[in-house]
């Protein structure tokens, strides 16, 4: 096994021996056909868990939001989303390439509430003007990626529900990390996605499993869904071997995604000690750390010299460098990746 202290992402953990045990010994059938009592069960579950009468198992995070937003939208309608939002800066623009959608950015504040203001402009009905596009969904996301791994508050989606409703907007919930946000804020993952027509988790950050996402939204929503998840390549076949993992990373993983968030702030706290370090205490909320090296650092050297010295990081815009703690760096892997930064630090 690898020394290195790989903190680039909570997407890299490895199957456990409990998900590779239920992945050898899955009951698999053909899912396109809807066979695969595995992938079946998973779904159920999925369902179950996030408040909603359906599920959908897709291969990744991006093709899960591009499936909701091709359920909700009609070409040339408008996808309303902020302009810190994942699905805006890292999903290859998919909804523009493969839908005809059009991306409409709003401001996201700090702490990655959307500007209500900006979204009530945004999403008014175009009427007789023949030169505006129609709205067709509203974007939200929690924990916010960009924004360092934010909690934004079920009473923030809600106003944008209600908004929404006046709108006769669906709004989709971009919960790639949902339940990082209700372990930290000790509530249900329904006091979030009660409030919006679709959502997508994923399976393969911070609950661990190997690969795979969820969509979960009604009968008739998740049924347009999967005709678009089919059109762009993820109908799968014995697909339960994976959806195995699946199930053991839902019914184990949100009861430890505490010791992650433990480990993200003691990590921000020994970088905040770091002379020169710019990193905003306040803001570590879940298992997303962001800051900034010294200014003597490039963030092009410091990523290489840390990498040297055996931590992975990535870069996050600007000077902006991200570590992201998940179930395979512990306590002790943490408190080195810390003393190895300090070194180079001094």
């Amino acid at each position: 096994m690898s020394s290195t202290i790989d903190l680039r992402s909570d997407t890299v953990t490895r199957p456990t021996p409990a998900m590779s045990d239920a992945m050898a010994h899955a009951d698999v059938g053909d899912d396109v056909f809807g066979d695969d009592p595995t992938v079946n069960r998973l779904e159920t579950v999925a369902a179950a868990t996030i408040g909603k009468e359906a599920a959908m198992f897709v291969p990744s995070g991006t093709m899960a939001n591009l499936t909701c937003l091709l359920a909700h939208c009609g070409r040339g309608q408008k996808v309303i989303v902020g302009d810190q939002a994942h699905i805006l800066h890292y999903e290859g623009a998919g909804a523009s390439a493969l839908g005809g959608l059009m991306y409409r950015p709003v401001p996201t504040l700090p702490d990655g509430r959307l500007s209500v203001t900006d979204v009530e402009e945004a999403s008014r009905p175009p009427g007789s003007n023949l030169h505006y596009a129609p709205p067709g969904v509203i974007c939200v996301e929690n924990t916010h990626n960009r924004c360092g791994g934010r909690v934004v508050p079920p009473d923030h989606v809600e106003e944008i529900a209600a908004l929404a409703a006046d709108r006769g907007l669906p709004v989709h919930l971009d919960g790639a990390r949902i339940f990082n946000a209700a372990a930290a804020s000790a509530r249900p993952v329904t006091d979030w996605t009660r409030h919006v027509t679709s959502v997508q988790f994923c399976l393969s950050k911070g609950l661990g499993a190997p690969v795979g996402s969820m969509v979960a939204g009604s009968a008739d929503f998740v049924a347009r869904a999967r005709r678009y998840r089919k059109m762009l390549g993820g109908g799968m076949r014995q697909a339960g071997v994976i959806a195995a993992a699946g199930l053991v990373a839902l019914e184990t993983g949100p009861g430890r995604l505490a010791e992650d968030h433990a480990n993200a702030r003691m990590l921000a706290r020994r970088l905040a000690d770091m002379p020169g370090v710019v990193i905003d205490l306040a803001a570590i909320e879940t298992n997303i750390v962001v800051f900034e090296p010294p200014p003597a650092w490039t963030q092009e050297a410091f990523l290489a010299a840390v990498k040297e010295a055996g931590v992975l990081l990535v870069p996050f815009g600007g000077r902006r460098v991200r570590a992201v703690t998940h179930r395979d760096v512990s306590r002790e892997d943490c408190e080195r990746a810390a003393e190895i930064i300090a070194q180079l630090v001094r």
